[in-house]
């Protein structure tokens, strides 16, 4: 296995896919989990993360350019809420061959408002009864599910189907088991110790976030990068961790470069 660093991104290649956008390759590395992508600076529309040994969907940091994540040929089997908030421009995103189980393991896959392209096939969820009515009815934006298109005739097959006991018994257990998961989930984060830092820190707020997404864009270094990408990452600032603002109107103090500074002591 090989751990995702800011080095391997740096290093690995990057090129102008046949949709003529821009790509980063990190296929088949067997990288663990997802780490350090504050380390692309939002350079790209494609991060392909194929064949690799990925178990959740997660931990990603604010990246708005981001449309297409390719993930097959994983073994995830979760896929985090709130991931909508930093990626809030996705459109396609392709995890054929992993190991999601349940229809409401896909729960926070609906939060995306422009996802258009969704690819589950050879997941165990594919199989699951009702499966390509769930999904036309959970996702009106939807265009393409494994890779056939989603028609009208579809559409109103599932807005029918929903109407029916059956189909409200099935929305019922879907909600259910995704509430059951999250709750798991949180307290499976809680006995991690997921967002407390040992130094006592806090968590962060949006205008902190905003500020380290801005560091990163400024960062002079692959360390700073890392050290900004985890932290921003994590959500959790270190106690010690402190912004210096622009001088001026704002009262904030520059750096010799004339950008924001930030202080990091551990």
């Amino acid at each position: 296995m090989v751990k995702l660093t800011p080095e391997l991104i740096n290093q690995s290649m990057q090129y102008i896919n046949p949709c003529r956008e821009r790509e980063l390759d990190l296929r088949g590395y067997k990288i663990p989990q997802i780490e350090n992508l504050g380390a692309t600076l939002d350079q790209f529309d494609t991060i392909d993360l194929s064949d690799n040994d990925l178990r959740k969907l997660d931990n990603l940091p604010h990246l708005p350019r981001l449309k297409c994540l390719l993930l097959n040929n994983n073994r995830i089997l979760r896929i985090s809420e709130g991931l909508e908030e930093v990626v809030p421009n996705l459109s396609s995103i392709i995890l054929t061959g992993n190991n999601l189980q349940e229809l409401s393991d896909l729960e926070p896959l609906a939060a995306f408002a422009k996802l258009e392209t969704i690819c589950l096939l050879i997941n165990p969820v594919s199989t699951k009864p009702n499966y390509r009515e769930y999904m036309a009815y959970k996702f009106p934006q939807l265009r393409l599910l494994d890779f056939r298109k989603i028609k009208q005739k579809d559409r109103a097959a599932a807005q029918e189907f929903f109407r029916t006991k059956q189909g409200k018994d099935m929305l019922k257990e879907v909600s259910r088991k995704s509430k059951l998961s999250a709750a798991a989930a949180l307290a499976a984060e809680a006995s991690n110790g997921k967002g407390r830092g040992s130094d006592g820190g806090r968590l962060a707020n949006p205008e902190d976030m905003q500020r380290i997404r801005e560091a990163i864009k400024r960062a002079s270094s692959l360390a700073e990068v890392e050290r900004l990408s985890q932290i921003l990452q994590s959500g959790q600032l270190p106690e010690k961790f402190q912004h210096e603002q622009e001088v001026g109107q704002n009262g904030a103090t520059h750096n010799g470069s004339g950008s924001v500074a930030v202080a990091m002591e551990y």
